[in-house]
């Protein structure tokens, strides 16, 4: 297979006229610089990390709840709503959650999934014959985390996750955790607990940025979820001084998984730059997944997202990353390539 126009290549997203080529077993054998015809803007998939799909049955609940009213286990509301929910509504609506992700350009999310492991077979479920890779981090119980990818804790004043971080370590799968949403008080004894990832991270001081930096703790921000739960928004150029960043919708109660309106609400609210971006919503979360794509370069596997340079929204771009970051979205999509060597 080979795909034309302008390729976002790299870590750096040097805008390369020319073509992809990929390989019979999925990986991009190529990219090779030439003069073409073709006006597309070629990208790699988006991995969101960090969502909650399970409320997708209550996309808008909750106007003028706090961030405890809303989420908080075991009664907020949104979890009032998934206990009366029946177990076909809650597929069906993750389901199309997965396929909307699918459209705008998304490979992979990571999951932080209720339910124990009844959670992980009904996200398993929804996610079957679609092409997005739907990574289960589990809460609930340690069967749960060995029935899925990882462990995705609620946040260390919440409960002592000690006996099931060192089950996830001897599993080998990653142990992600919220901390510093509200405020400070839980980012030590998340650090304690020496995650693979920290999510949210709004209330740092300066000992958790200095902690943050020498434990080397990625840390996945969701802006939009924090400006509509109102706690406040990430140091994001001192937390990007220290550490890799990654981007996540949050919640589908909250906002849309759209990496699309993810980007463009970080560029207009922090000095991040557009690369820096860009990788934050590709590269970055698939490095913490530990997955083989995020990036278009040779050797990786070749999960694109094609974008229609000639449509009414990017006809006329001069900066093909900036219109990426700030610009693009779904109805700019031409073609979205997941499965190449299907």
């Amino acid at each position: 297979m080979e795909l034309t126009g302008t390729i976002l290549r790299g870590r750096e997203f040097d805008a390369v006229e020319g073509r992809i080529v990929v390989g019979d077993g999925g990986r991009i054998e190529a990219i090779e610089e030439e003069s073409v015809e073709s006006s597309n803007i070629i990208v790699p998939a988006f991995v969101n990390a960090h969502t909650h799909i399970g409320d997708s049955i209550a996309k808008e609940a909750g106007r003028g709840l706090t961030l405890e009213e809303l989420v908080a286990p075991p009664d907020g509301l949104k979890h009032r709503l998934l206990r009366g929910a029946d177990r076909a509504e809650l597929v069906d609506a993750m389901r199309t959650s997965l396929r909307f992700m699918h459209q705008s350009g998304t490979a992979a999310h990571l999951d932080f999934r209720e339910g124990d492991v009844p959670g992980i077979e009904m996200l398993r479920e929804a996610a079957e014959g679609l092409e997005i890779d739907a990574l289960a981090f589990a809460r609930g119980s340690i069967e749960a985390m060995e029935a899925g990818d990882g462990f995705g804790a609620s946040g260390a004043n919440d409960a002592t996750f000690d006996r099931d971080r060192e089950a996830t370590r001897e599993a080998e799968k990653p142990f992600g955790i919220h901390a510093g949403e509200v405020d400070a008080s839980d980012i030590d004894p998340a650090l304690d607990l020496e995650p693979e990832f920290l999510v949210h991270v709004v209330h740092p001081e300066q000992r958790h940025l200095e902690r943050i930096a020498d434990q080397q703790v990625p840390v996945v921000v969701c802006p939009r979820s924090n400006l509509v739960t109102d706690v406040g928004l990430s140091p994001y150029s001192e937390l990007a001084e220290r550490t890799t960043l990654a981007l996540g919708t949050d919640n589908v109660m909250l906002n849309s998984p759209s990496m699309f309106r993810e980007m463009a609400v970080l560029s207009k609210i922090s000095e991040l730059s557009a690369p820096e971006i860009l990788r934050m919503a590709t590269i970055n979360g698939a490095e913490i997944a530990g997955l083989e794509y995020g990036l278009l370069e040779a050797g990786y596997e070749a999960r694109m997202l094609v974008l229609d340079g000639d449509s009414a929204n990017l006809a006329g771009v001069r900066d093909p990353v900036r219109a990426v970051v700030r610009r693009a979205g779904v109805d700019d999509v031409a073609n979205v390539v997941l499965s190449p060597s299907a």
